[in-house]
């Protein structure tokens, strides 16, 4: 029986909630403000990725860019988990986001706006297991560039950064489980937990906390600075909620 097509899975999949969701179909994503993710990750500090810090550390009323530049990274890192762990979960595939082929929008937030004109699924399901193919497509596709570029707008901690994409896995996680918990699919919550786990044990992502898959929640080893906006407190993973520290 053939598979329905990739669009379609992600339709199934944003029904999780508004991270969930991807935007496909064919039109001008560029004439619509969108830019390809591809573009963020050249050489040198990005003019839309340092606009967009520079918005958010207007909109936060912090002088300190590198908290911006965190919540900013640890944001998209939410968005890219979320639209590729969820159809792995639901339907054990995994959509190519190759950074040519998903766009963002850079002016829009809460959750990343994000285009994909034509889905298509990561390579054959055969070939590969499901985290290899999360790995391909968020860690390496995405994370890693980003990672760099990030640290091209502003100095900021490897050690925050790699913080913000556990945690941010692990908080995509948390929806996802309690979605399928919810909606009578608790093979579905298991499989999303195992496939966070596998995602936690390899580098870079290994050393950033701890997954207790009971709950599941996460224990962080940094922090993502949140705690420095006016206004601001410690979030529920925060390395700093732990005694001594």
């Amino acid at each position: 029986m053939p598979q329905e097509p990739m669009a379609a899975t992600l339709g199934r999949s944003a029904a999780v909630g508004p991270f969930f969701s991807v935007r496909t179909g064919a039109g001008s994503p560029r004439d619509q403000g969108f830019l390809p993710l591809a573009e963020l990750y050249g050489e040198g500090a990005s003019p839309a990725l340092r606009s967009r810090v520079d918005t958010v550390a207007m909109r936060l009323g912090t002088a300190e860019r590198r908290v911006a530049a965190s919540l900013v990274q640890q944001g998209l890192a939410g968005r890219l988990w979320s639209i590729a762990l969820a159809p792995a979960v639901l339907a054990g595939r995994v959509p190519d986001l190759g950074g040519d082929a998903l766009w963002w929008h850079p002016d829009r937030s809460t959750p990343d706006e994000l285009w994909l004109p034509s889905p298509s699924p990561l390579g054959p399901d055969a070939e590969e297991d499901l985290t290899s193919r999360l790995r391909a497509a968020v860690l390496h596709g995405h994370l890693m560039p980003l990672h760099r570029a990030i640290s091209a707008v502003t100095p900021i901690s490897a050690r925050v950064l790699w913080g913000n994409a556990a945690s941010a896995l692990v908080g995509t996680l948390r929806v996802l489980h309690g979605w399928c918990r919810k909606t009578g699919h608790p093979d579905a919550a298991e499989r999303a937990v195992a496939l966070t786990a596998s995602l936690l044990d390899d580098d870079p992502l290994r050393d950033c906390g701890t997954l207790d898959p009971a709950v599941p929640e996460f224990s962080r080893r940094s922090c993502c600075l949140y705690y420095r906006v006016p206004g601001g407190g410690l979030c529920g993973d925060c390395v700093l909620r732990r005694p001594g520290r």
